[in-house]
C-alpha cells in the first residue's frame, strides 16, 4: 500500500485561490512532475504532487484486469481522493480545483475523475486512458457538467492504444465533460509543446 507522501509547491493553499494536482508516471517522481508547472499557465495556483511508492501507481499494464493492479490501485485512488478533500477543507472551491497527469499519473487521473464526476476546474491528461481489460461503465457515476478536459496522445504509443483513448474521451463526454482529444501521429512516449501550448488555452485560461 503506498505510504502517502505530498510534494507541494506553488503558492501558498493559505492564499491561493486555485489548486493544481500534478501525477507522475511510471518510474517517475513528484518532483519531475512538479518540473513542468514552469511551462503552464500555474503560477498562482497551490501545488501538489503525491509520489508513489516505488514509484509506480500500481504494478501491471493500465490494460490488465484491475484486479491484477489490486490492491496498489485502490490505494492509489485513495491519495487522490483525500489529497482533493484536504485542498477543498482548505477553502478551495470544487471548480478551482485542477488535475494533470502523464502516462500512468495520466490513467490514474481519469479514473479517479470518472469515478468521482464532478465540476472541477479541468483535467488535463497527457497520453492516458480509463483503466481496466475493458471498460467498466459500472464504476462510473457523477456528472463533470461541461468540465474541460484535455488529452493528448500518440498514434502509435507502446502503452496506450488509440482506441482506448477514443474510448475514454467518449465516455467522459457521456458524463458531461467538454473533452478535447488530439492524437498526434508518431510521437512517441513524451509530452509535446503543442499539448502543452493546448492545455494552457483549454484547462489553465
Amino acid at each position: 500500500m503506498h505510504k502517502e507522501y505530498i510534494l507541494k509547491a506553488g503558492r501558498e493553499i493559505s492564499t491561493a485561490q486555485k489548486a493544481l494536482i500534478m501525477i507522475h508516471g511510471r518510474g517517475g517522481s513528484a518532483e519531475d512532475i512538479l518540473s513542468l508547472a514552469t511551462h503552464l499557465n500555474v503560477k498562482d495556483y497551490a501545488l501538489a504532487a503525491p509520489q508513489a511508492t516505488n514509484h509506480t501507481w500500481y504494478p501491471q499494464s493500465f490494460l490488465a484486469p484491475p484486479a491484477e493492479n489490486e490492491p496498489w490501485l485502490s490505494s492509489s485512488l485513495k491519495i487522490l481522493e483525500k489529497l482533493t478533500a484536504d485542498i477543498h477543507q482548505h477553502g478551495i472551491a470544487h471548480e478551482n480545483i485542477y488535475f494533470m497527469g502523464f502516462s500512468q499519473g495520466a490513467c490514474l487521473m481519469l479514473e479517479f475523475l470518472a469515478r468521482n464526476a464532478f465540476r472541477y476546474g479541468g483535467a488535463a491528461a497527457f497520453t492516458g486512458g480509463l483503466i481496466g481489460d475493458q471498460i467498466y461503465v459500472e464504476n462510473y457515476q457523477g456528472d463533470f457538467n461541461k468540465m474541460p478536459v484535455f488529452i493528448g496522445s500518440s498514434d502509435p504509443d507502446f502503452h496506450v492504444p488509440v482506441q482506448r483513448v477514443k474510448d475514454t474521451t467518449a465516455l467522459l463526454e457521456k458524463m458531461g465533460a467538454a473533452v478535447r482529444e488530439k492524437i498526434y501521429p508518431n510521437m512517441g512516449h513524451t509530452i509535446s509543446q503543442d499539448e502543452l501550448n493546448l492545455a494552457n488555452q483549454l484547462i489553465f485560461r
